[in-house]
């Protein structure tokens, strides 16, 4: 049952009687009502010629069910619970009115007609949306249900919600049991994408409370601060959205309507007001060849007895009534359906009808099954025409393909339905239309089940940019998301990405981390590839540092040159030649390991730089105080001395390199866009005793020098080897923090730094003074002069 027209005092029948000697009568009966004063449900209208087309169609067909033609009545639904269980009673009994009925507080219509008319075992079709309570074929065994199921409606919905990145949106659905389930599945799968819901309202079904709502709800849907309503329920249900002039307003708004409401229909009293911009779900369906022009065909000429076209007719193309003696109307004698805006009259099979046409032919395919085993139709007597309505049902119970679709019967395996995406649009010539701009096919593989055309929407009077619906700004590439605590996940604020981490997307919760050969640039939202680098010789860091080294280098080979020219000297010989010698070749050698430490590491240079230095550096400090000793004890002891205390170093080295060897290391962490290149230690324990070494032997030559500071000297000798080793001492301290702090290039910097200053440290403090006096002042560098002090000192 369908409703096309409000209800009067006054029911309008239209019977038409065909007779054919080949066929048994067809009579179409048409109870409508003939005040059509909402304009909208003129739209109702293709419902009931879909069943005329269908039946037509049928009757024409010479294979299916020959030589039986078949008949329809339709009953108006008057938007009523009550009229519609009185019309289908006024059927069953045949009469007019033979009863009286009052019903309070009563429940949806669909749930107790089927259960009425069960008992008399009709078989029932319903073209409605789908309804899981409906399936219980224990309270409804002869209830069959057309549409497609919508169990993956909200998934389509909330694809396009995700497509949009609307996150912020209200929902509208109906007070009852459908309304309540969706709203379950949406909201749930809302939270898998952290859409949240700014609303929800639920629009009472009952028309006594339309006024009601209307002034509590509806001026909090306009007041939102949502730009997207997601609407679910049929369009009778919500009727109240009609009937408010508060939605004079909700062009600022996008609406996303389910495929149960027709957004194009309007109420006669707001003729200007429309859904513009709106995307609805419509029910895929296959084309159904004539039925356009069927729909062009129809004219109440042709159909003189059909008072309710006659009547539709008038109505929708606003006709005077001129009542002549012809009773004639006056109207456009070329006006057809297809003249009439879609919110007057659609030329495409809707969704509805086109269950409406496949119900059809699934009863014509039932009784045509059932005919063909049987010879001859049972007698009309109460007791057999039971018997006729069992084998109805029992041959109903199967699959057809009609119109190109696979319609099965069997409510167990009905089909998943599948979904165009509409878009209403209105062309300057003031032409409306519904456009296809994407689909949502449940059964598709993942990537192929949803598509939208972003650029071919219009979006009403929200101009041609998509309009956004969020709480939140988004978060710009190169920040995250951070959730307000006790807020939705649509609540939140932009936090900018830690240090190493980006964020290449806008809304994303985490950013990540980049790879060890990356690194952030500037604005955070890309890696870039780190340089990969070392103290190289050519920068000029390394270029200093390299000529520093050379130079002292070359100088203390010129004072070697000088002591070895000026060996015969009394300054020279009173300094321990042999041991002179070695502190000065130590001292170039010193200097000269420092360039070991730059350029790019190798296994070689990682072996032997820090080794080889410690080796070299140990002759030196240990020859340093050996000088000294040579006035206390043989020339010989203070050799053995140099030689032991060297080679105790010679067995750390060679026990660190054996077990644990420095080798090429990368670090990529000091610095950020750098990936440095350098000697890993391998032992830490073994590079700090190194260390530690050098350190307690330098202490004890300044613990030497210090003592025999008071003693006879010449050329305050002694004095000169404390300040060195107090030099040599306090670089060294300072190395151990200062390497500790620092990473990458400026660790070799400062590695070599400490062996530059401690080797100047020992050439300048105790051979600069000497070369001062053999070069500069001769006078004083003869044997006299030397005596002459040394009796001063004693």
């Amino acid at each position: 049952m369908s409703e096309v027209g409000r209800y009067s005092n006054k029911d309008v029948k239209a019977n038409r009687h065909k007779h054919n000697n080949n066929h048994t009568e067809r009579r179409i009966l048409l109870v409508l009502s003939d005040s059509l004063s909402l304009r909208w449900l003129h739209k109702n209208y293709q419902q009931a010629l879909t069943i005329r087309f269908a039946v037509e169609e049928i009757n024409r067909d010479p294979v299916l069910l020959p030589n039986i033609s078949l008949g329809f009545y339709v009953y108006n639904a008057y938007h009523s619970d009550e009229r519609t269980l009185e019309s289908s009673l006024r059927w069953l009994t045949g009469e007019e009115k033979n009863y009286l009925m009052r019903i309070y507080n009563f429940p949806r219509v669909f749930f107790l007609l089927p259960c009425s008319l069960s008992m008399f075992l009709y078989c029932q079709l319903s073209f409605g949306p789908f309804d899981s309570i409906l399936s219980d074929k224990a309270q409804f065994p002869s209830l069959y249900q057309m549409a497609p199921r919508d169990s993956s409606l909200y998934r389509g919905i909330v694809q396009v919600l995700v497509h949009f990145k609307w996150t912020w949106i209200g929902l509208v659905t109906t007070d009852d049991l459908r309304g309540e389930e969706f709203l379950r599945a949406v909201t749930g799968e809302m939270a898998k994408h952290d859409v949240c819901a700014a609303f929800t309202e639920k629009v009472p079904v009952s028309e006594r409370r339309h006024e009601e709502s209307e002034l509590t709800f509806m001026p909090r849907i306009m007041a939102s601060p949502s730009r997207v309503i997601v609407i679910h329920g049929d369009t009778d249900s919500l009727m109240i959205l009609r009937y408010s002039q508060i939605f004079l307003f909700s062009t600022l708004k996008v609406w996303i309507a389910t495929s149960h409401w027709d957004i194009t229909m309007r109420s006669s009293t707001f003729e200007s007001y429309n859904f513009y911009g709106a995307l609805t779900f419509k029910y895929l369906t296959s084309e159904v060849p004539g039925f356009k022009s069927f729909l062009n065909s129809i004219k109440p000429n042709k159909d003189p007895e059909d008072i309710v076209l006659k009547d539709f007719w008038l109505s929708v193309f606003w006709c005077k009534k001129r009542y002549d003696d012809l009773g004639q109307e006056n109207c456009a004698p070329n006006a057809t359906l297809e003249a009439l805006p879609i919110f007057v009259f659609d030329m495409t099979m809707s969704g509805l009808s086109y269950t409406i046409y496949n119900a059809v032919y699934a009863v014509a395919w039932a009784l045509h099954e059932m005919l063909l085993t049987k010879s001859e139709i049972a007698s009309e007597k109460a007791g057999e025409r039971r018997n006729y309505e069992k084998e109805k049902i029992k041959n109903l119970k199967s699959e057809n393909t009609i119109a190109g679709d696979l319609v099965f019967m069997d409510e167990k395996r009905s089909s998943e339905a599948q979904y165009d995406i509409q878009n209403y649009m209105s062309l300057p010539n003031d032409t409306e239309l519904l456009v296809k701009v994407g689909h949502f096919i449940p059964s598709a593989p993942p990537g192929e089940d949803f598509t939208i055309g972003e650029e071919v929407i219009d979006w009403g009077w929200l101009g041609l940019k998509t309009p956004q619906s969020v709480f939140s700004e988004s978060c710009h590439p190169g920040y995250r998301k951070t959730i307000e605590e006790g807020k939705p996940v649509c609540c939140f604020i932009c936090s900018q990405c830690p240090e190493g981490e980006v964020s290449t997307q806008t809304d994303v919760d985490h950013c990540e981390k980049c790879p060890e050969d990356e690194y952030p640039n500037k604005e955070i939202d890309h890696c870039l590839s780190k340089v990969v680098t070392f103290l190289d010789i050519t920068e000029p860091l390394g270029m200093t540092l390299a000529l520093t080294a050379v130079s002292f280098s070359f100088l203390t080979a010129l004072v070697l040159w000088v002591f070895i020219k000026f060996r015969d000297t009394p300054i020279v010989k009173a300094n321990n030649r042999a041991l002179s010698y070695i502190l000065l070749i130590s001292l170039t050698f010193c200097l000269l390991c420092s360039l070991l430490f730059l350029g790019r590491p190798t296994a070689t240079t990682c072996f032997l730089r820090q080794t080889t230095f410690g080796v070299v550096f140990t002759v030196a400090v240990v020859t340093t105080p050996g000088r000294r000793i040579r006035t206390w004890m043989q020339s010989r002891m203070s050799n053995s001395v140099v030689l032991i205390f060297s080679g105790v170093q010679v067995i750390l080295c060679g026990i660190w390199l054996g077990t644990s060897p420095p080798f090429p290391d990368t670090d990529p962490h000091s610095e950020s866009s750098h990936i440095i290149i350098k000697c890993n230690e391998g032992s830490d324990f073994a590079f700090y005793s190194f260390l530690g070494y050098m350190g307690f032997l330098a202490l004890g030559s300044f613990t030497v020098a210090f003592l025999a500071r008071n003693l006879p000297d010449t050329f305050n000798e002694a004095k000169f080897i404390t300040f060195s080793m107090l030099v040599f001492c306090s670089v060294w301290v300072s190395f151990l923090p200062m390497y500790q702090s620092t990473r990458g290039k400026a660790m070799v910097v400062v590695e070599i730094f400490s062996i530059l200053a401690s080797s100047a440290g020992l050439l300048g403090c105790i051979f600069i003074p000497k070369c001062h006096v053999i070069l500069l002042r001769p006078e004083r560098n003869i044997q006299e002069q030397i005596k002459k002090k040394v009796h001063s000192k004693g």
